[in-house]
């Protein structure tokens, strides 16, 4: 990839038009993670063409922001989740499972039934078509077999690290036929590490890099402290982040506008690119670019600037476009800003 210093992304999605998705279903539901169909405005027989279109305005948008690495804005999926992880064999689609959400509600989640395995691959047509409208680096998200196995019911594997270790390796060939069809960067989102630090420490490193086992150039985890509307308070910090300097993964991605995220523990990612949030997705006014430069500065004080990647808190989705929009050009700016005094 030929990035500037302070290469500036997205962390995977960016919102949806309001013609191919019913954005009041989503907020009323959270995430999904199993499949929620009615969520899709347009009929079966157009959805596909539709989400191609509205690929193209979430790139086309990207672009005119000024975003070094762009996304397909994960506009074809109803969930960052729910999209891959049941298209794997071994879940009934038809009989999910239950269990507490993050905020303690009880929700529908994948049940395994039978071992887990990939038998198609799940996201490589729509990295075709993202590398074939862009000239520009590109990336793309898949969940991660740690977040997958906490939000799954498990009737089949004796326990939940054989689990997220089959996860793991359905995951692995997907990001290589993601890398094969020339996606520069592959992400894998483990918002469930830190919420479950101990369980995490107990296999969830040995199952991300089975998960990038072999995955060449640039790859990415993320790590999330759950979408604004869903999680009212954040924590100042991560239960689970310096373990990940151990890690296969090149870049790892983590918030800290929102959160006010102390910065020194960007000291204990030795070696590794960060993905550093400087965008605010809890608050709807759209930041100006000096804003977003302090923050931007201020990370720099714990990371060399050739470690430094810009990117929102978190995803997009969840905004109106307008604001969204608004707020990546602001970080486009700033990270060129900042890179000119540099």
């Amino acid at each position: 990839m030929d990035l500037p210093l302070l290469p500036t992304t997205l962390v995977g999605s960016y919102p949806q038009p309001d013609w191919l998705v019913d954005k009041k279903v989503l907020l009323d539901h959270g995430p999904p993670r199993v499949r929620m169909r009615e969520v899709w405005r347009v009929p079966e027989p157009h959805l596909a063409e539709a989400q191609d279109d509205a690929v193209l305005l979430a790139v086309r948008d990207m672009e005119r922001a000024g975003l070094d690495i762009v996304t397909d804005g994960e506009v074809r999926r109803e969930s960052y989740f729910n999209h891959f992880a049941n298209a794997l064999e071994g879940i009934d689609l038809d009989r999910p499972g239950e269990m507490p959400s993050r905020i303690g509600t009880i929700i529908p989640v994948p049940r395994v039934v039978g071992p887990i395995r990939r038998t198609r691959p799940v996201e490589l047509e729509a990295a075709r078509f993202l590398r074939a409208n862009t000239t520009r680096a590109t990336k793309i998200t898949v969940p991660g077999p740690f977040t997958m196995t906490m939000l799954a019911q498990n009737q089949h594997y004796p326990d939940d690290r054989t689990l997220a270790m089959a996860y793991a390796a359905a995951v692995n060939a997907e990001l290589k036929d993601l890398k094969a069809a020339g996606i520069d960067v592959v992400q894998i989102d483990e918002p469930y590490l830190s919420p479950n630090a101990e369980r995490a420490r107990d296999f969830a490193l040995e199952a991300i890099d089975r998960a990038l086992d072999g995955v060449p150039g640039p790859t990415a985890v993320h790590l999330c402290m759950g979408y604004s509307y869903v999680v009212k308070k954040k924590p100042e910090g991560y239960a689970f982040l310096p373990e990940l300097a151990r890690t296969r993964a090149a870049q790892i991605s983590i918030e800290a506008a929102e959160p006010k995220l102390n910065l020194t523990i960007l000291r204990s990612l030795p070696g590794k690119s960060v993905m550093v949030g400087v965008l605010d997705l809890g608050d709807m006014a759209i930041e100006t670019p000096e804003v977003v430069a302090r923050r931007i500065e201020a990370a720099l004080a714990y990371l060399p600037p050739e470690r430094l990647i810009v990117a929102p808190d978190c995803g997009l989705k969840y905004l109106p476009r307008s604001v969204a929009y608004g707020k990546i050009c602001a970080m486009a700016e700033a990270a060129r800003q900042v890179r000119t005094r540099l």
